[in-house]
Formats: structure tokens, C-alpha cells, sequence
């Protein structure tokens, strides 16, 4: 087996368990409020945390070297956690992510200001007609849009923002700085709201939760050696597996049925999206390449969602792609 194709099925596990851990969200918000639901993710969350800070070797501290842009992640972040578990207890599992795919194309466009990248008339084709399937699967004046459609929609591009941020200030943070931060503001937001909403949980419940844990763990380490194994152009495209996952789960646990303008927006969104990983993995076309290089996954706040940066070469300029 080569290790192009042992990298692609890393990510390939890794994003069909991210999937799985959707359900169990999904499974939850049928009871539990999502400030409850982020609250007890993170909080099994941070023995992973401490367990990283106990192996870091590295003499340094805590503080972030952008603090502006830490902030900025940190809120992104608690808005895109929010967000997504919101989306996930109250929209169809397919729909929610044909939106939540969303990203990578805001990511494009974002990339301009924030990175000066250039996005030439190819790719910028590709993001309007992505962002025309996701108008497709939200169908406008056609059927009743809904607090879930504003909060997958404002995920996608909180989510974008934060990954993007990551791009930016990455190289000079410490990972465990960037998980850390976001992990306490989320613990400290959903803990305010906990005693509004807070139902009492039982221990099967609260084991669910330890088990989101878990995976968000597992999945984010077989991300890192998908792409520690693979080039990102093998890997990246991998996460668009994860609407077969929630096909399959929402038929099969949630009685869900998949729309016909679920199914044409999302070909269109994932048409949309590989083409532009295609386009920027053609001939170092993009000296940032954004959604490449970008590694994070959209609304899970219980787990490590960045992988190891890429070295900082900076290839020559090419035509715009």
C-alpha cells in the first residue's frame, strides 16, 4: 500500500469518525440544551489538554505572540462550537453538513484579505457556483428557514475565520496555545448559560459524552498522520465523506430522508470544493494555498482539530489560479 492511499484512508476513518461523533451530539440535543452539551465536551476535554502541556518539552509560556488574533480565533471558535452542536440537534444530519461545507469556499474568499492570497477567475467561479448549492439545499422562498439554517450558515463562516487565523499566525503560536484558549473561553461562556438550561444528565449520558471525547481525540490524531503520510491534496478532499456517514445515519437512527435539493446542492458544494483543492495543489499556483493548508474541522470544540503546520517555504509566484 502506498503511502498516498494509507494517508487517504487515515482521513478517511478519521472524518467517518468525526461523523459518528455528530450523531452522538445529535442523539443528545434531543434532550439537552447545546450550552450544556459544549460545556461537558470541553470539560472531557481538558485532561487531553493537560496531558499535551505535561508532554511539551518546550520551556515557554502561555502567553500568545498575537494576542489580537488568538482572541479573535478564541471567539470564532466559541461561536463556531455553539453553532454546529445547534445545527446538528435540529437539521437533518445531510443538511447540515452540505452547508457546513460551506467553509472551505468562505475560506477562498477570505484568503484575500487576510493572507493576500490571489484568487484568480477560475477559483472564484468555483466558490459562486458553490455558494449557488448552498442556496440550492437552503431553498430561499421555498421552504422555512430556521434559527438551525442561521446557525449551520454562521458556523461555516466562523469556522472559516478560525481556520484561516490558524494559517495566519500559526507558525509563531504554540498548538497547544490555540486549543487552550478556546477550550476556557467555552468552558467559561456555556458554564455562565449552565444554570438556565441544565438538565440533569445520567451516567449513560454523561459516558456519551466522555465517548465524544474520545473520538474527537482518536479522529484528529489519525488526521495528523493522514497528513504527516499524504500530501493534503490526497487528504483534504476526504471530508466530503462525511454526508455519506450522515446519509446513512440520519436514514437509519433520525428517520431522516434526503431531499433531492439536499443531494444537487451538496454535488455542487463538494464539486465546487475539490475543484478548488485541485486548482490550488496545480503547480504551487497559490503560495498560501489556504484551504490546503488549513487544518481544521468545522464545530467540535471537545478535541484537537489542528495538525501539524506545514513548513514555511514559500514557493515562487505563479499565475493566479
Amino acid at each position: 500500500m502506498t503511502s498516498n492511499l494509507r494517508g487517504a484512508l487515515a482521513g478517511l476513518l478519521a472524518f467517518g469518525i468525526f461523523a459518528t461523533h455528530d450523531v452522538i451530539v445529535k442523539y443528545l440535543g434531543g434532550t439537552y440544551a447545546p450550552f450544556q452539551i459544549v460545556f461537558f465536551s470541553v470539560l472531557f476535554g481538558f485532561p487531553i489538554v493537560s496531558f499535551l502541556l505535561l508532554r511539551d518539552a518546550k520551556e515557554a509560556n502561555l502567553r500568545p505572540n498575537h494576542p489580537w488574533w488568538i482572541a479573535a480565533r478564541t471567539a470564532a471558535s466559541v461561536i463556531t462550537g455553539f453553532c454546529a452542536f445547534y445545527a446538528f440537534t435540529v437539521l437533518p444530519l445531510a443538511q447540515t453538513y452540505a452547508i457546513l461545507f460551506a467553509a472551505p469556499l468562505l475560506i477562498t474568499v477570505l484568503a484575500i484579505p487576510m493572507l493576500g492570497e490571489t484568487v484568480g477567475w477560475r477559483r472564484g467561479l468555483a466558490v459562486v457556483v458553490g455558494l449557488c448549492g448552498v442556496l440550492f439545499v437552503l431553498q430561499p422562498g421555498r421552504t422555512d428557514l430556521s434559527l438551525g439554517h442561521a446557525a449551520a450558515l454562521t458556523a461555516a463562516f466562523s469556522g472559516a475565520l478560525a481556520s484561516l487565523i490558524v494559517r495566519k499566525v500559526g507558525r509563531a503560536e504554540r498548538s497547544v496555545v490555540m486549543l487552550l484558549y478556546p477550550m476556557v473561553a467555552n468552558f467559561i461562556v456555556m458554564g455562565l448559560a449552565m444554570p438556565f438550561v441544565y438538565v440533569p444528565m445520567p451516567g449513560q449520558d454523561l459516558g456519551a459524552l466522555a465517548v465524544v471525547a474520545a473520538m474527537a481525540l482518536a479522529a484528529s490524531a489519525l488526521l495528523i498522520v493522514a497528513y504527516r503520510t499524504a500530501p493534503a491534496i490526497m487528504v483534504a478532499p476526504m471530508q466530503y465523506s462525511q454526508i455519506l456517514w450522515a446519509t446513512v445515519y440520519g436514514v437509519l437512527l433520525f428517520d431522516e430522508g434526503l431531499e433531492m435539493p439536499t443531494i444537487i446542492g451538496s454535488a455542487i458544494i463538494i464539486a465546487s470544493g475539490i475543484y478548488i483543492v485541485l486548482r490550488e495543489d496545480r503547480g504551487g499556483r497559490s503560495s498560501t494555498t489556504p484551504v490546503l493548508r488549513t487544518r481544521t474541522r468545522v464545530g467540535t470544540p471537545s478535541g484537537l482539530r489542528i495538525a501539524p503546520f506545514l513548513s514555511s517555504d514559500r514557493r515562487g509566484p505563479k499565475p493566479p489560479g
